[in-house]
C-alpha cells in the first residue's frame, strides 16, 4: 500500500493543485475499505465518497453536481463545498468543505466515468466480477434493502453499459490473502494489437 501511495504522490497534479485518484468498481467490490486504507497510507488523504453525491432520485445522474460543487472549485485551487446525501432521510445535508490536498481519493461506482476522467491523475478499478460484488453487497445490507438492490443492479448495469470505466483503468486492484495486489490496467496494457490480460507487467502487493 505504501508503494502505491508513493507512486500516486509522485504524479503531476490533475485538477488544480490536486491529484485526483478515482477508485471505481461494482457495488460491493470493496472500494470503500480499500480507499480508506489507501488514504491512511497517503498520510490521511481526504476521501470523497460518491454515495454522498448520488441520491435515490439520481443514482448516476449526478455529474453536474460533482463538477459544480467539487471539481471546478478544486481546479481553481479553492476549497470545494458539497452537500452530502443522507440515504435514510432522503435529504441533502449542510455543505461540507473539501480543501485542496496533494491527493484526494474519489471513491464510488462511476468514479471513472467519461466526464471525470480528464480530471483524474489515476483511475483504479476493483477487480471483482459484478455478480460476486452484488452478492457481497446484498449480504452486507440485508433483506431490508432488497428492493433497493434490485433497482440498483439495473441502474448500474445500464450505467456501465453506456459509460464503462474498467477499459480506462490505469490499475486493477485485487484482494488477496496478503492484502491487495495492484496490476496494470487496460489503459496501460491494451494497445491496438493487444488483448486484455490481468497480469501483464510487474505487480505490487500492498
Amino acid at each position: 500500500m505504501h508503494q502505491l501511495a508513493s507512486a500516486l504522490r509522485a504524479l503531476p497534479p490533475s485538477c488544480g493543485p490536486v491529484r485526483l485518484v478515482g477508485v471505481d468498481g461494482h457495488a460491493g467490490s470493496g472500494k470503500t475499505t480499500f480507499a480508506g486504507q489507501l488514504a491512511v497510507a497517503l498520510g490521511g488523504a481526504p476521501v470523497l465518497h460518491l454515495d454522498d453525491i448520488a441520491s435515490h432520485q439520481e443514482l448516476f445522474a449526478w455529474t453536474g453536481r460533482l463538477l459544480t460543487q467539487v471539481i471546478e472549485p478544486l481546479g481553481r485551487g479553492g476549497t470545494a463545498h458539497y452537500s452530502p446525501y443522507d440515504w435514510r432521510t432522503r435529504r441533502f445535508g449542510p455543505p461540507r468543505p473539501l480543501p485542496p490536498a496533494p491527493v484526494i481519493l474519489v471513491e464510488g461506482v462511476g468514479a471513472g466515468r467519461r466526464a471525470l476522467r480528464p480530471f483524474l491523475a489515476r483511475l483504479l478499478w476493483m477487480e471483482l466480477p459484478s455478480e460476486e460484488s452484488w452478492t457481497r453487497g446484498r449480504a452486507r445490507d440485508g433483506a431490508a434493502q432488497r428492493d433497493f438492490w434490485a433497482e440498483w443492479v439495473r441502474a448500474e448495469h445500464r450505467h456501465f453499459g453506456e459509460d464503462p470505466s474498467r477499459p480506462y483503468a490505469d490499475l486493477l486492484v485485487t484482494q488477496s490473502q496478503k492484502g491487495y495486489e495492484v496490476l496494470p490496467g487496460p489503459a496501460e496494457t491494451v494497445g491496438p494489437d493487444q488483448t486484455i490480460t490481468h497480469r501483464d507487467g510487474p505487480s505490487a502487493v500492498c
